[in-house]
């Protein structure tokens, strides 16, 4: 294969994580949306579509396999390929956890709402743009805009925390909220966890660009 066509290659790669994580985002915004309207067949439907998500983690897997295996790319191009491998992953696994919370929304089902879900969507929204905006330092090779990126992980965790302490008071102050509160916890992890894999794509946009593995944003506690 000429280096044009190889290029085409690599080029058609990205392309199916771009659409990958489109996928997740996607996911990511009706779990939330499913769980502020408590929308039972939303949540079904989430959850059905994860298998799609799968699928499309796999058949990309294949494909960069494929390229190792009959091209031998070498140095930036194997470490880009490497990087899509754990890339992918990382998105599959945030499907996950929107999956998760479309099976909150079920736990939920009919129950009172605790109270209006306010930090719990903030979450979700810092969570997409940051997804989005580290698939697009992977798309521009730009290793210092992923390490901006890691960084402001520090606001969803901030924001879990709030949620942590206002749902611990619920249930301090009336033990009748604990199923409720746990739930919305549960939901509130899951965005957190989200946060802490879109870090890992940073890491890998670093490794791709540098050569250098950085663990980003590390707890000091």
């Amino acid at each position: 294969m000429t280096r044009e066509g190889f290029d085409k290659k690599l080029g058609d790669l990205q392309d199916e994580v771009l659409v990958l994580g489109s996928m997740v985002d996607k996911a990511i915004d009706r779990s939330i949306e499913a769980l502020k309207k408590r929308d039972m067949e939303e949540a079904r439907s989430i959850i059905a579509d994860d298998v799609a998500i799968n699928h499309k983690r796999f058949d990309i897997e294949e494909q960069a396999l494929l390229l190792i295996a009959t091209q031998q790319p070498m140095a930036r191009d194997l470490r880009f390929i490497a990087a899509v491998l754990s890339i992918i992953t990382d998105l599959e696994r945030m499907a996950d956890h929107a999956e998760g919370n479309a099976k909150i929304t079920l736990m939920l089902g009919d129950e009172p709402p605790l109270k209006p879900l306010i930090d719990i969507p903030r979450m979700a929204l810092k969570a997409r743009e940051m997804l989005r905006r580290a698939l697009d330092a992977l798309v521009d090779r730009d290793a210092e805009a992923a390490k901006q990126i890691a960084c402001e992980d520090d606001e969803i965790d901030g924001l879990y925390d709030q949620v942590y302490r206002e749902l611990l008071t619920f249930m301090i102050q009336d033990p009748h909220t604990i199923t409720r509160a746990t739930h919305l916890l549960w939901a509130a992890h899951n965005l957190e966890r989200i946060g802490d894999r879109v870090t890992n794509i940073c890491e890998r946009v670093v490794f791709t660009v540098t050569g250098r593995m950085e663990e980003m944003n590390v707890s000091t506690y």
